[in-house]
């Protein structure tokens, strides 16, 4: 059972009574008992009772530091055992390093830690969080934390503060404390040895102390087992040797109040070992500070008692009612939210966090119902153009009418025609594969409309020619897949296959700063202006046509859904004068491509 639940459970009123009851309470409890032994240690003892009450203060402070501190390098142990027996164990390294699950453990405690890394038993880097390469030179297997976790294999090992040298995080030199274990990595069914090395960020450990007051001029350092200074708020003059003062000069080896020598001087000492790692808090505070404490404090905590006592049910009620009320009701909108009530009412009212709380939490909902809106929209057109493309790749009737041709040439002898046609065909379906990627080279995009004109060349009998060019600046350049082949279609269908002879049609890819343009043209019967506003029109009804099935509407909305509204297609026709379609897209060089294909995002 965790310490919360013990608490929990010794307490049960607590866990059912409201914020404002227990403010007044605990604030009332709290001041008329402090107030009360206050008094009594005035008057039978008061200096005996002030170093009495400095020794429970600085106990309380240890405490409170040793659990935060437990609690710290519990959660990081918890988290070594999730890293080890829910990653690494299910996990095959043979196929991949669980970069992924490691990513996501390192976002969810990024706060706490510096790195997350694997180690096999050679000293190589198995996997890490965040993705670090190592530095040259470094050996891992030479490390005092990757030797104690081979040798000690069932052990968590905590290292003293230090620099980690492991990585190169540019003008960063951060440092930690280390955890490191041993841990068993799966080969394709082969186990091998490795360690696990989790870097706490140093920073965090610091803070739990640097947090701590304790009273009299006192102060908290940490050692590790040997009395190696782990954390001392003169830490970096110690160790950069201009200070060698405040430090116990002989270490109690048993936990509790002692008095100790400091440089010759007496302090009260509280002394309190860490769980899990055996590190030493140790709490100072000047025995003659506690002296002149007395004669400070005496008459004036006489003088406070009173009109403390006096003032307290009036200031409680009013201060729990302020506090408490607006996060009451903030509870209370929250919890509708929660159940699923739309309309709910946010009320902006009480102290300045309170009311900035309330404003972020309405438009943080404001916010995320847009954004599920826009995610279930996009992902519903993604999905649905996908399958399109999937079907656009294929095309029965276009794959049965080549080879039908096929079987014609190869019947009437036509032997070269008939190999150059499958030839064409197979070269043509390997480029629309192109291993499942969407954005593909700007050449093979064009190769691909060059095989898919030898077919229909072949098949309508060299009634019309087909020219694609592309210029120089353009050949390495990447584009949208399949998007000029259903255009082409559709040049032949509704443009070539009307004419007796003289047909031309043309592609060609060219470069305007930061756009690329493909412009398919061809000198057929064109269309009236009607047809050309019909187009790209959402709000007319798709009509499938005669050509690839999905139409020019559907390349229009892939582009504009991959790379924004500012591309896309346009059309450029008069009636008896032919058809220009441009295709307008951004620049996209290989590295642009490649983040494209992996973020599956705009470039």
């Amino acid at each position: 059972m965790s310490f919360r639940n013990r608490i929990r459970k010794l307490l049960p009123p607590y866990r059912k009574t409201g914020i404002r009851v227990m403010i007044s309470i605990s604030f009332t409890a709290v001041t008329v008992i402090g107030m009360f032994l206050l008094c009594g240690m005035l008057i039978l003892r008061f200096s005996n009772a002030t170093r009495i009450l400095q020794q429970d203060t600085s106990q309380r402070m240890i405490e409170q530091i040793n659990q935060q501190m437990d609690s710290y390098l519990r959660n990081i142990m918890q988290l070594s055992d999730t890293i080890y027996y829910r990653v690494l164990k299910d996990s095959d390294f043979s196929e991949s390093a669980p970069v992924d699950a490691l990513e996501l453990l390192y976002e969810e405690n990024r706060g706490n830690l510096v790195s997350i890394s694997v180690f096999e038993e050679n000293g190589s880097l198995a996997a890490a969080a965040p993705v670090y390469s190592l530095k040259d030179g470094v050996s891992p297997k030479q490390q005092q934390w990757f030797i104690q976790a081979m040798d000690q294999i069932e052990n968590h090992h905590f290292s003293t503060p230090y620099v980690q040298n492991l990585f190169d995080y540019g003008k960063e030199h951060p440092w930690v404390i280390s955890l490191s274990r041993y841990v068993e990595l799966n080969y394709d069914g082969e186990t091998r040895r490795g360690v696990l090395l989790i870097d706490m960020s140093f920073s965090e450990l610091g803070q739990i102390c640097r947090n701590a007051d304790l009273p009299g001029g006192g102060y908290f350092y940490i050692t590790d087992r040997e009395g190696e200074i782990i954390y001392h708020p003169d830490q970096q003059l110690i160790y950069a040797g201009i200070s060698q003062n405040n430090l116990v000069e002989d270490i109690p080896e048993t936990d509790g109040i002692h008095q100790v020598q400091v440089d010759g001087v007496p302090y009260q000492a509280v002394v309190k070992t860490v769980g899990y790692t055996g590190w030493k808090l140790i709490s100072l505070i000047p025995l003659k500070n506690l002296a002149n404490d007395v004669d400070q404090y005496r008459w004036f905590g006489i003088t406070l008692l009173l009109f403390i006592v006096f003032l307290l049910a009036f200031v409680n009620m009013h201060l729990s009612e302020y506090i408490s009320g607006p996060l009451s009701r903030l509870n209370q909108a929250v919890n509708e939210l929660g159940a699923g009530k739309e309309d709910v009412k946010f009320r902006e009212e009480g102290c300045i966090e309170v009311r900035q709380l309330t404003h972020s939490i309405e438009a943080m909902v404001s916010t995320l119902r847009h954004l599920m809106d826009d995610i279930i929209q996009q992902e519903q057109n993604k999905r649905r153009l996908e399958m399109e493309v999937l079907q656009s790749q294929i095309n029965p009737h276009f794959l049965y009418n080549t080879l039908d041709s096929v079987i014609w040439l190869t019947e009437i002898e036509r032997y070269q025609d008939a190999t150059r046609m499958v030839s064409a065909l197979g070269k043509l379906f390997r480029i629309s594969l192109s291993r499942g990627k969407i954005i593909i080279p700007l050449k093979d995009e064009l190769e691909h409309a060059r095989h898919y004109s030898t077919i229909q060349t072949i098949r309508y009998k060299e009634r019309f020619e087909t020219r694609i060019s592309a210029e120089p600046d353009t050949e390495n350049l990447y584009t949208l897949k399949l998007i000029i082949q259903p255009i082409l279609e559709n040049a032949i269908y509704h443009g070539m296959a009307v004419m007796d002879e003289d047909g031309l049609i043309t592609v060609h890819a060219w470069r305007d700063e930061n756009n690329l343009y493909i412009d398919v043209e061809d000198n057929g019967a064109g269309m009236p202006k009607e047809t050309l506003d019909q187009l790209l029109d959402e709000s007319k009804p798709f009509r499938k046509s005669k050509g690839s099935g999905i139409g020019v509407r559907n390349i229009h909305q892939r582009i504009q859904l991959a790379f924004g509204p500012e591309y896309g297609l346009e059309f450029f026709s008069e009636p008896d004068e032919g058809t220009l379609v441009r295709i307008h897209l951004p620049i996209l060089d290989e590295q642009a491509a490649a983040r494209y294909e992996k973020e599956g995002g705009q470039p």
